[in-house]
């Protein structure tokens, strides 16, 4: 498991799901998920047996990924030109108001 993961899912409070793509499938990760009473949906790879993945939370983190790649064809948001949290987190939400629209537009 990265240093990364195992820093990141520290903080994550009890009975929280974790949700994330093939790239985190590592059982020392699910372990350590386990072990803090989360819940993870990822995608398992073949050879680690039946896949528990629940496909609507699946798609879910699907279009949070697809906002944030949406995100960062913002300059201001790409290069983080904001150095305050907050700051940058208002320009996110700017990014968010005007991508919103659109994204509405084209499922309806």
């Amino acid at each position: 498991m990265s240093a990364s993961a195992a820093d990141l899912i520290k903080d994550l409070p009890e009975s929280a799901m974790l949700l994330a793509d093939k790239g985190y499938d590592a059982n020392a990760l699910r372990t350590a998920i386990t072990d803090q009473n989360t819940w993870a949906n990822i995608p398992q790879s073949l050879s680690q047996g039946p896949d528990l993945l629940q496909p609507f939370l699946y798609k879910a983190r699907n279009l949070i990924e697809r906002f944030f790649n949406k995100a960062k064809q913002f300059r201001r948001i790409a290069t983080r030109y904001d150095k305050l949290a907050e700051n940058f987190l208002a320009a996110l939400k700017l990014v968010a108001i005007r991508i919103w629209p659109r994204s509405y537009e084209s499922t309806s």
